[in-house]
């Protein structure tokens, strides 16, 4: 039931990124307008001119790892301050577009717990270098 629960979730946060981080380069949902802070922080972000399809970039390229299964603890990695900062969007901003953010942090939050063996060496406080891969790189210098 457990894994059922966790591929369903993966797919739905696939889907729901795939959708969104592809309706940023193609624009095929209806945008509802924007004004004062919510508006103003968006043209913030869009006048830079890079941040809008970075952000959506890494929507899609995250969401088809989701998808297909794949890097699934890097996709959700790389969807973390996506998810974090779309939450706080909605929270300080917009509140009225809640819903979906809630949705989105409680299936980050879920697959990061069912993956979690995955993140366990990201978070040791302590880790030493791979002794392999230092004696590889002391051998390259000598050479």
């Amino acid at each position: 039931m457990k894994n059922k629960a966790s591929t369903v979730g993966r797919v739905l946060l696939g889907l729901i990124f795939f959708v969104f981080g592809l309706n940023g380069f193609l624009h095929f949902l209806p945008q509802p307008p924007m004004s004062g802070p919510p508006a103003a922080f968006a043209g913030a972000l869009f006048a830079t001119g890079y941040m809008f399809p970075l952000i959506k970039g890494t929507e899609v390229a995250a969401s088809i790892l989701l998808l297909s299964n794949r890097f699934v603890p890097l996709a959700l990695t790389l969807l973390a301050p996506v998810v974090v900062n779309i939450f706080a969007f909605h929270l300080f901003l917009a509140p009225s577009g809640l819903v979906l953010p809630i949705i989105c942090v409680a299936l980050e939050v879920f697959l990061a717990w069912s993956y979690r063996s995955a993140f366990r060496p990201m978070l040791q406080a302590k880790t030493a270098p791979d002794a392999a891969a230092a004696e590889a790189r002391v051998a390259e210098a000598h050479v």
